[in-house]
């Protein structure tokens, strides 16, 4: 997208850092860690996501209140609502067997990396590829299904 804030890639690149930093010093990045969550014997991951999802929410909620606030993206800010439906209930379950298989969840993967454990590469080339067949599989299912008048 050319209409891109100029600091939009620095800013990206920073947001990144501080979301490797936070997840490495929580603790999240360690599949020990998550895994021990999982199995219900530590809840302090629990902390720090309800943490995280608080702020968030709070800049979110903000952010499209401030004066000539828009996002780096050179898009408005808006909601996203999306239906609970039949692929939200599979896909969450997917993913929880996934995150359960792999004992760490995506952005905590790569930032798993940086603390030098290199054999989360497995759990993130079965991400790749797990996307990339979900995304075939679903671009040659909907080429073959009529289109239905009034549908988005």
């Amino acid at each position: 997208m050319s209409d891109r804030h100029p600091l939009f890639k620095p800013l990206v690149f920073v947001g990144g850092l501080v979301f490797g930093f936070g997840l490495g010093f929580s603790q999240m990045a360690r599949p020990e860690v998550v895994l021990n969550f999982l199995q219900f014997d530590d809840f302090g991951l629990i902390f720090v996501m309800f943490g995280a999802a608080i702020v968030s929410g709070i800049a979110f909620a903000l952010m499209p209140r401030i004066r000539d606030a828009a996002p780096l993206t050179g898009d408005r800010y808006e909601r996203r609502l999306k239906p609970f439906d039949r692929n939200v209930l599979v896909g969450g379950a997917v993913f929880g067997v996934g995150w359960g298989l792999s004992g760490i969840c995506p952005g905590a993967a790569y930032a798993s990396l940086g603390t030098g454990n290199i054999t989360i590469l497995w759990a993130l080339a079965g991400m790749f590829l797990g996307a990339y067949v979900q995304g075939y599989w679903r671009s040659h299912s909907t080429d073959s299904e009529p289109a239905v008048a009034g549908a988005d």
